[in-house]
């Protein structure tokens, strides 16, 4: 009867950070639609879905630290408990991007829209993939899709890097176009940081099912590229 209990309460916890993870999802796509067609009302929706969000964060992390400190679960469970924390902090953060893009918008509401050298919304796209997929990954414990998040997340800094040259340019030679620069500039900086949320997810899948750290993966691929790290 206690195990039929605890695997409830795990069932719970995944339940109620899937719900944490469609208002996260939802509120990076609000923002980026408010961007594109300028919609303020739309600003509205994300800042209210963050206060959610925020509950949420909350209510899931006290969950998980009282079934660690009551039931002491081992492997597994233990690693699921572990990862649902983290999971958490990314979708949260996530919203938080969320809002920070929102309120880019806002303060972009008397600005005339400028011809900028830079797609936001395949970057964004892109980082909403991601964020797709390393959630799916994590319902369906898959480790191999969790891994194929991680290879995207190259071309999403590739993305924020070209974005970065090209505003810092403009800004630099149209004075006048300067502050919606500014604002897109910022706006790709959080993408980029919701594609690495999604990466931080899809890794903490991995350690769930697999029991394997992939933190900093690119920084040991490339050492052992470069013959650093013994094989």
């Amino acid at each position: 009867m206690t195990r039929i209990r605890f695997q409830l309460s795990l069932d719970q916890l995944k339940e109620n950070l899937l719900v944490m993870a469609g208002l996260a999802e939802q509120a990076i796509q609000r923002a980026i639609e408010a961007y594109r067609v300028r919609d303020l009302s739309i600003c509205d929706l994300v800042l209210r879905s963050e206060i959610a969000i925020n509950r949420l964060e909350r209510d899931i992390d006290q969950a998980a630290l009282d079934l660690l400190a009551m039931e002491q679960p081992m492997a597994i469970d233990l690693r699921f408990i572990l990862s649902v924390i983290k999971i958490n902090a990314d979708l949260e953060r996530v919203g938080d991007a969320a809002k920070s893009i929102s309120e880019r918008v806002r303060s972009m509401e008397q600005m005339s829209v400028a011809d900028l050298p830079v797609d936001i919304p395949r970057m964004a796209t892109l980082a909403a993939e991601m964020v797709r997929k390393s959630l799916q990954s994590f319902i369906d414990a898959d480790p191999e899709l969790a891994r194929t998040v991680l290879m995207m997340d190259d071309a999403v800094d590739s993305m924020n890097r070209a974005a970065y040259k090209a505003l810092t340019k403009v800004m630099e030679e149209q004075s006048h176009s300067a502050p919606q620069a500014l604002n897109a500039l910022m706006i790709c900086r959080a993408l980029e940081r919701v594609a690495d949320h999604a990466t931080n997810i899809a890794e903490d899948v991995i350690f769930w099912i697999q029991g394997a750290d992939v933190r900093h993966h690119k920084s040991v691929m490339a050492a052992q590229k470069d013959g650093k790290v013994a094989e």
